[in-house]
């Protein structure tokens, strides 16, 4: 990379080990890094035990991560598409007698999209997560893969199966080839 040219890249923080790693791992490769969470739970979210991603300890984790490596930090709310699109969907589906994966929902319909919808608005064509998995381009086709993470045992490919040629060819998944 060259060390003139710092390209601006948007990371998914939830407020984990693994986005803040991805964010300081990106910064120090040379990225102009923009850390953002999604809040997705309600207000009245106070309890450790509902504190899941993106709860208030998670915000005010990934805010503290951001501040700490000195990277600009946004806060954008989306408690009322969670509630229509995430929550709804695992209440139906569980009164059917299915059993929902919120998580893949989550990720296919609200967190890359709006990821990459806010980055795409300010000129950003990249975006970055925590998840451990593996894109790979095929030099001959140009088309890309999800590929199994390093760590089998931390793979997350399956939640990020939905993504679309253009989001896998501007997807940073710095984890994919570690071990945590």
């Amino acid at each position: 990379m060259n060390p003139a040219i710092k390209p601006r890249i948007v990371v998914g923080m939830s407020g984990g080990v693994d986005s803040s790693a991805t964010a300081a791992l990106l910064q120090q490769q040379g990225y102009d890094v923009i850390g953002i969470t999604l809040k997705l739970w309600p207000q009245d979210c106070v309890s450790r035990a509902e504190d899941k991603c993106c709860g208030p300890q998670a915000v005010m984790d990934a805010r503290s991560v951001c501040a700490r490596l000195g990277i600009p930090y946004y806060l954008i709310d989306e408690a009322g598409e969670f509630q229509r699109r995430v929550i709804q969907y695992f209440a139906d589906e569980y009164k059917a007698g299915r059993t929902p994966n919120p998580c893949v929902m989550c990720n296919r319909f609200l967190k890359f999209k709006k990821l990459f919808a806010w980055a795409g608005r300010r000129g950003i064509r990249q975006v970055a997560t925590g998840h451990y998995a593996r894109v790979r381009r095929d030099s001959r086709t140009g088309l890309c893969r999800l590929v199994t993470a390093r760590d089998r045992e931390k793979d997350q490919t399956y939640s990020l199966s939905f993504l679309s040629q253009a989001q896998l060819r501007n997807i940073l998944l710095p984890l994919g080839d570690m071990t945590k």
